[in-house]
């Protein structure tokens, strides 16, 4: 697990700036301490070189020779390294394969690196290292593009042809691992955070159409391929962009199969038999490490099945890492947490940070971001932070299974939507009791949205919602701005299936919205602390499998995830399983420090002249919202937190605007 650097002449024929590809690498340090690579290609000569850095881990042959500006280069690669597969030398990068000709530098880790070293060894091919990514040059060379296609993993890669002068790069099917790139004239830049191509001497416009979507709604933080500057771009997921004669040119190897949506014709019990078998297989292989591998842990069924079945596959005492807060019974899962711990002997370790930590860590949490924050990165930076003091490298998490199998409440109301568009009116009466709610208030919010969702088209309901969920913090002269630059509709990349709801809402959780934002809070969250995060859920095999089973299968009031939760409930306390009330991995941030601890910090901000002076800000609805706070509104907590993250982000960034 690492991060990559890279800059080449789109040409072929403009020499690279080598410092700017070391004062890119430098920024992210974090990704990767313990090793830092360059390797610099001279392409009319088809020749390549390698350099060292401060940093870099001494090989077989003695310290690399440090860069002193007589190499030629017109193509560079920049590597930072943590290793948790091949820790000697032989995995270090940028990889160079003499014998093929193809250089890589790769960020993730391909969990099937195994079974592909075994069928490219019966190919004729030998193997001087145990590592993930010189299989991955193996492939390439055997399979070419279609190399992606065996690939199961994580990752950010960029291959170099010195034969063919072509570069491959490629990004996993979900975006776990991140690739930005940034072109100007003649020479592509990317790597694997954004503040990396903000070290570039260039002038980076903004994207007002990004910031106002993402503020308005939180998931829409990794939209499409766009980011918070104009220029620069995201390689979105299940992508590959190729760099050839002197063309840039993006392809799609991997997009769920919507003609596949709940054509499966497996019982309950034979579909349930296989998510437990293709589980099982994404744990075991994700599980592979040269370091011990330990798991963040909640109180619920996603990262307790993972803890649960963890031990099945190692040899060693398998640790979790939890945090709670005594301020929020919500917010507190130990009684839970002990129950899968005590089941499963695995080791646990509580982390409780309080306001001093969120205000001693927003800067840093936003820094690391790129992005503003949402309030749950207290959570997530105090977990990482306490794995790296521990010496863990790397953690399994329990993400993916809430957005591609309907776990979030938003997935009932489409639910139901189906059940009432299919004419299934005796079902729906027989489970709508167990969704409705016990208030009348409740029952009429419930029934409301599900009729909304009935009656309208998915892309209409994240419209409404970016109208009227939140308030507008922003004035009308920005509003206008942000929806003129966007030159198409601001939401345009959410889809609208002519079939199920449900299906529509959670290809959108996967391909436009919250996956993409939640995966990318985990990684600078975890990069950020030097740890690796995995997910054995998002195994693209498993993902595939319940698009195509029946909504049933996934929905059965009083339960969300039905199949998840039978296939794998057996391995779990009864308690845990059978729960309703699942707390959500937050802080106390909004609903509590805010308006105590953290008050003066907002209000420093939000009343000083910098704040007044953004020329952004709707002023007066702000300081409304935030008296009513202070008296005990809770509903805008989360916008008025945004308000606070995106100004912070402003400054950190010195973003002039």
């Amino acid at each position: 697990m690492c991060g990559i650097t890279g800059i080449a002449s789109i040409s072929g024929t403009q020499r690279i700036d080598f410092n700017h590809l070391k004062q890119m690498n430098s920024k992210i340090v974090h990704r990767g301490p313990d090793d830092e690579g360059y390797l610099l290609f001279n392409l009319p000569e088809r020749s390549a070189k390698a350099f060292g850095g401060e940093d870099s881990s001494i090989g077989s042959e003695g310290p690399l020779e440090r860069y002193k500006g007589i190499y030629q280069a017109q193509l560079g690669f920049g590597f930072r390294r943590l290793p948790t597969l091949e820790l000697s030398f032989s995995g270090h990068q940028p990889m160079l394969d003499e014998e093929l000709a193809l250089a890589i530098i790769f960020n993730g880790e391909i969990y099937n690196h195994v079974e592909l070293r075994e069928e490219l060894v019966a190919q004729g091919y030998k193997f001087f290292s145990h590592s993930d990514t010189e299989v991955i040059v193996k492939a390439y060379h055997a399979w070419g593009d279609d190399c992606v296609l065996r690939l199961n993993g994580m990752w950010a890669f960029a291959i170099w042809d010195l034969k063919t002068k072509r570069l491959f790069m490629s990004r996993d099917r979900f975006g776990i691992k991140p690739f930005y790139y940034y072109i100007n004239d003649d020479m592509l830049y990317w790597g694997s955070e954004i503040k990396q191509l903000l070290e570039l001497p260039f002038e980076q416009e903004l994207n007002n159409a990004a910031i106002w979507r993402a503020t308005k709604i939180n998931s829409f933080l990794a939209y499409s391929d766009e980011t918070y500057w104009r220029d620069i771009r995201a390689l979105e997921p299940g992508k590959c962009m190729i760099l050839e004669d002197g063309k840039l040119s993006q392809k799609t190897y991997y997009h769920l199969d919507e003609d596949s949506f709940e054509k499966s014709e497996l019982s309950f019990e034979e579909a349930k038999e296989r998510y437990l078998e293709l589980f099982l297989d994404s744990l075991r292989m994700q599980l592979r490490s040269d370091v011990q591998v330990g798991a963040s842990l909640s109180g619920g069924l996603d990262s307790g099945a993972i803890v649960s079945f963890a031990g099945d596959f190692v040899d060693y005492p398998f640790r979790t890492f939890s945090t709670y807060y005594k301020e929020s019974a919500r917010l507190d899962e130990r009684k839970y947490i002990k129950m899968i711990a005590e089941n499963s002997g695995a080791q646990t370790c509580y982390i409780s940070p309080d306001a001093n930590d969120a205000a001693k860590w927003l800067s840093k949490a936003i820094w690391l971001n790129d992005l503003p924050v949402n309030s749950g990165f207290v959570s997530q930076y105090a977990l990482m932070q306490k794995a790296n003091d521990e010496g863990v490298k790397v953690l399994l998490s329990g993400l993916g299974p809430d957005e591609f199998m309907g776990g979030y409440h938003h997935a009932g109301y489409r639910y139901f939507a189906d059940l009432l568009l299919g004419g299934k009116i005796g079902d729906f009466a027989g489970e709508i009791k167990h969704f409705a709610g016990s208030s009348p208030k409740e029952v009429a919010s419930n029934m409301g949205k599900i009729l909304l969702s009935a009656s309208m088209k998915e892309s209409t309901l994240y419209k409404l919602e970016s109208q009227f969920y939140h308030f507008e913090p922003f004035n009308k002269d920005f509003v206008s701005q942000a929806h003129q630059e966007a030159g198409t509709p601001i939401m345009d990349k959410i889809t609208d299936l002519g079939t199920s709801k449900l299906n529509s809402f959670m290809l959108n959780m996967v391909g436009s919205g919250m996956l993409k934002t939640q995966l990318h809070y985990e990684d600078r969250m975890s990069m950020g602390h030097s740890v690796e995060s995995r997910m054995p859920f998002l195994d693209h095999r498993l993902v595939d499998f319940v698009f195509t089973l029946p909504a049933g299968y996934k929905n059965r009031p009083p339960y969300r995830k039905a199949i998840h939760r039978e296939a794998l409930g057996h391995a779990m306390p009864a308690e845990v399983v059978n729960r309703k009330d699942k707390g959500i991995f937050g802080s106390p941030l909004t609903h509590h420090w805010l308006r105590k601890q953290l008050k003066t910090l907002v209000e420093d901000i939000i009343y000083s002249t910098r704040f007044r002076h953004r020329g952004i800000w709707n002023l007066p609805v702000i300081h409304r919202k935030w008296q009513g706070y202070l008296a005990g509104n809770n509903g805008d907590a989360d916008m008025l937190f945004n308000v606070l993250s995106l100004e912070m982000w402003f400054r950190i960034f010195e973003v002039n605007r």
